[in-house]
């Protein structure tokens, strides 16, 4: 029998067929794939003074081929600049924490499908246009190229045209410029009064307002109730020793505090809890002061209770304390923690710890008690923590272990953690880690920081929901029973880049969607394997690094996954792989092509540390890290754009200190106002030059 089908049924036929073929290419039989990338929103988070952070949503690519490219420019100027192109988030599960009763744990999050990343090492308060370009060789549906328009933030500063107040110790008899007022809380409100009246004052200051705080110490007798008796200092903070500060500025008019610059400006707690309360006061701008004896200097905000956005705190230091910056709200933004000294209560004379009982339990004070336990911990976004000097702690600089971001798995956009930065700190003697970026989402920038001497693993990510979290630039030496790098309960989207890291790599994991590049890693002989990265996903890479394992191991490196051609397992049992050599290792898992072996010999002045002594501290003062010219990790990088641009050479270093270029500044750019003698007992200018300078 036959067929006869019209010319006109002929066409509709074939649109039919293309239609299912462009069906079955976004939906195969069985799997349902979808090959094609579909655009969906592209989202600019808000920006720091150098950096910025995008996110591209997108449905489909489940072959995980597209990529996205990223070009920049300042507004007004013609040649377009490279920035690294986003990263890759498709559903990476972060699960940590020991399972609670029912079996769940303390988070369960699963990534967005989208892309993520950063324009690292802008100006700030400069607007620039940055150009997306979506492709697919299976295709695009939607728009693939986006042009926005954004500005970095620029350093938040003082107002002009604001009122003055003066604040002066309790029984000053000097000179006083007007209007003056005994304590800050007489000047912030229309009164201070040190019995059951001590709230019922309305507040005196408005946005753009400053409060001088002139020299002497203020410090409260909080448990004496009335104040009634003239020879004793009462200063408003009945019982509780609380400064509660309610009232807010603006983004352009903050409400200032400020040491007044005619000497050291100091509050002292009296050993009370809390010292200042500012949860329900935003954008409160603190300059030049001294802060001790209390257990919270600053308290911004607590989960699911209240918080604040806008603090600032500049220039001052805070000692013999338990917590300084202490912030758990997800709605907190914009805070600015910078050129600040944190001194701890942990012993400033020996390294302490916590944990690995078999070297830590035969020194006395073992286990190391959390007497100072962070010197800032925040959360939220488009917060900055720059240029601080932070030392005798058990954490250093953090973000909140929060747990699942706020919605999820519907994420309440305004209340995830991203755009947060942490750069140029100088991080010294902390039982625990150095830097954590525990907790925090997309776009978490960790850089041009220095720590030495940690117990529990210098930078963490434990967890990061997603990523990308950068960790770029820093330098780390002395990092005992923890090593550089610690990646615990399953974190996603970690980027190692161009990273000095003196310690042995054990990361523990298992992470995913984890890339290291351009690093320097030295085994210090604590532990081996130099690198071993346990990881859910064989789309984690490696390359371009330089190693020096110790010597006349058997377990050099190791690589853990699934099995070769599964992409990812979050559920399955990793596939164990560990090599005698980084021949071994490279010609097994197609990684580190381009590596190099290193030894200590490539830094200018580098020793390898005493193992017989962990509780010795090592002074910065007494290394350069600078590479030795013609040395194996001279040349031996790859370029990444706005992290190694203007490189010296035929291809950029490997390592933080690259050739050519000036040393990073660590720690405060300047003393705290009115402080007498300097404010860091450490280095805070970083590594000397030969000529004896500093950068």
């Amino acid at each position: 029998m036959r067929i006869f089908i019209s010319r006109k049924d002929a066409r509709q036929g074939v649109r039919a067929f293309l239609t299912l073929l462009a069906a079955a290419a976004l939906f195969p039989a069985g799997a349902h794939a979808q090959r094609k990338t579909i655009a969906g929103e592209l989202i600019a988070e808000r920006p720091t003074l150098v950096s910025l952070g995008f996110e591209w949503r997108i449905s489909g690519d489940d072959n995980r081929n597209a990529r996205v490219e990223v070009a920049y420019r300042k507004k007004g100027e013609r040649p377009w600049r490279n920035g690294l192109p986003l990263l890759r988030l498709q559903h990476e599960q972060v699960q940590g924490g020991i399972p609670r009763e029912g079996g769940r744990h303390y988070f369960s999050y699963v990534a967005p499908n989208m892309f993520a990343g950063s324009l690292l090492n802008l100006d700030p308060d400069t607007e620039y246009e940055c150009r997306f370009t979506l492709t697919d060789p299976d295709g695009v549906v939607g728009r693939a190229e986006r042009l926005v328009t954004v500005r970095t933030r620029k350093e938040p500063q003082p107002a002009r045209g604001g009122r003055v107040f003066h604040v002066y110790p309790f029984g000053y008899q000097g000179p006083k410029q007007q209007p003056a007022f005994a304590g800050l809380l007489a000047a912030y409100y229309m009164g201070a009064d040190e019995s059951d009246h001590s709230n019922v004052m309305p507040p005196r200051v408005q946005p753009g307002d400053i409060i001088l705080v002139h020299a002497g110490v203020y410090k409260d007798h909080r448990f004496i109730y009335g104040g009634f008796d003239q020879t004793i200092a009462s200063y408003g903070t009945p019982f509780d020793g609380t400064y509660y500060l309610t009232q807010s500025g603006t983004p352009e008019k903050p409400i200032v505090i400020r040491g007044a610059g005619d000497g050291e400006a100091i509050f002292d707690g009296d050993g009370c809890q809390v010292l200042f309360n500012l949860m329900a006061a935003n954008y409160n701008y603190f300059e030049g002061i001294t802060v001790r004896n209390t257990n919270v200097a600053f308290l911004l905000g607590i989960k699911n209770i209240a918080g604040s956005s806008g603090f600032t705190l500049e220039h001052s230091r805070l000692e013999n304390i338990g917590r300084g910056v202490e912030d758990d709200w997800s709605g907190s933004k914009d805070f600015y923690i910078a050129d600040n000294v944190f001194i701890g209560r942990h012993n400033p004379e020996k390294l302490q710890s916590w944990w690995t009982p078999s070297v830590w339990a035969k020194f006395p004070g073992y286990p190391a008690l959390i007497t100072s336990e962070y010197a800032v911990k925040i959360y939220g976004q488009g917060h900055v923590v720059a240029y601080n000097y932070v030392a005798n702690w058990h954490d250093g600089i953090d973000v909140a272990t929060y747990g699942d971001p706020d919605g999820t798995p519907h994420e309440s956009r305004d209340r995830v953690p991203v755009a947060i930065d942490f750069y140029n700190n100088d991080i010294y003697n902390v039982a625990d880690n150095c830097i954590e970026a525990d907790g925090g989402a997309h776009n978490i920038r960790v850089f041009r920081n220095r720590c030495f001497n940690s117990a529990g693993g210098a930078l963490s990510a434990q967890p990061t929901f997603g990523g990308p979290l950068y960790f770029y630039e820093n330098l780390v030496y002395n990092t005992t029973t923890g090593g550089p790098l610690k990646m615990i309960d399953t974190p996603a989207g970690v980027l190692v880049y161009q990273n000095t890291l003196i310690g042995q790599g054990r990361l523990f994991g298992p992470a995913s969607n984890v890339h290291f590049l351009n690093n320097l890693i030295l085994g210090d002989g604590w532990a081996d394997p130099v690198f071993n990265l346990r990881t859910f996903t064989n789309y984690s890479t490696s390359d371009y690094n330089g190693f020096r394992p110790n010597p006349g191991v058997a377990d050099a490196f190791e690589w853990d996954s699934p099995p070769w051609g599964v992409a990812a397992d979050y559920q399955g049992q990793l596939v164990t792989r560990r090599f005698v050599s980084l021949e071994d290792y490279r010609r097994a898992t197609g990684q580190e092509r381009h590596s190099v072996l290193v030894d200590y010999n490539v830094f200018v002045n580098v020793k390898m540390l005493d193992r017989s002594d962990p509780q010795r501290l090592y002074n910065p003062e007494d290394f350069d890290f600078r590479l030795r010219p013609g040395s194996a990790a001279v040349g031996a990088g790859v370029p990444l754009p706005t992290i190694n641009d203007g490189f010296a050479g035929h291809a950029p270093d490997l390592g933080a200190y690259p050739s050519g270029q000036p040393l990073p500044h660590y720690g405060p750019r300047s003393e705290p106002l009115g402080a007498p003698g300097s404010s860091a007992p450490r280095s805070v200018a970083g590594p000397p030059l030969q000529d004896g300078s500093h950068p």
